[in-house]
């Protein structure tokens, strides 16, 4: 039996390695053709869901990302039924092809704004003065979902618990200062395009400020506007 030779062993690796490297690159090529298809997609959709939330919007994939998934033309993304692109979420990506298949990706939806801190303890009742809170900067998915974001959902209110130094204010935690007591006198204004007319009026409810109340005036009429922080009905036009 006659060996083969070195030079033969040479050749006969090269026939039968080249061909399989070369089918695996192609493999490992057209997978990750495929998985940057579907991370432009999940980014695009991810954007769009997201657009007008109250910060800048940044969007990263986690875990093995979309390396995992089956070869696919044309990647489709979308969100389970009830899910909202905010914080931690799992994406949905379908494949409409000779084999169609649906998968799940998880995503981070981060969104950079603005909220309030409190600066110093602030007890229950207390009405909130200016120095009182801080603007602060940060990802807005990582706090409470009612965390105030608008200095304008601070105006006229006191808190409902006492706060501690440094915690996030939250909505449920701020009621309306109450500016009109129920049976009280009240001066009731109506503005328009160059007058002001008012006439004064009986309080027939107490209200906070940018509540609807309603008086009776002078006269005998039952009017409603709005309570404004001077503790007047401003009427609607």
């Amino acid at each position: 039996m006659t060996l083969p030779t070195l030079a033969e062993l040479r050749d006969h690796a090269l026939r039968t390695l080249v061909p399989a490297v070369a089918l695996a690159a192609c493999c490992a090529a057209g997978a990750a053709e495929s998985g940057a298809a579907a991370d432009a997609v999940i980014q695009k959709y991810l954007q769009a869901q997201s657009a007008g939330l109250p910060g800048k919007v940044t969007i990263s994939l986690e875990g093995r990302g979309t390396s995992a998934l089956p070869a696919c033309d044309a990647p489709e993304a979308f969100l389970p039924a009830g899910a909202k692109p905010w914080g931690r979420v799992s994406v949905g990506v379908r494949c409409q092809s000779e084999r169609p298949w649906t998968r799940f990706v998880q995503a981070h939806v981060a969104v950079e704004g603005s909220y309030f801190v409190a600066v110093r303890a602030i007890d229950a009742g207390r009405p909130l003065g200016a120095g009182d809170v801080a603007q602060r900067t940060g990802d807005l998915t990582r706090l409470p979902r009612s965390i105030v974001t608008s200095a304008a959902e601070l105006n006229g209110v006191v808190m409902a618990n006492r706060v501690a130094p440094g915690a996030p204010l939250r909505k449920e935690l701020l009621r309306g200062v109450t500016v009109i007591q129920q049976g009280q006198a009240v001066k009731v204004v109506a503005q328009g395009q160059g007058f002001v007319v008012s006439t004064e009026g009986k309080a027939m409810t107490g209200a906070a400020v940018g509540a609807v109340v309603q008086a009776r005036t002078r006269d005998g009429r039952l009017v409603s506007g709005v309570a404004d922080e001077e503790g007047q009905i401003q009427l609607a036009q």
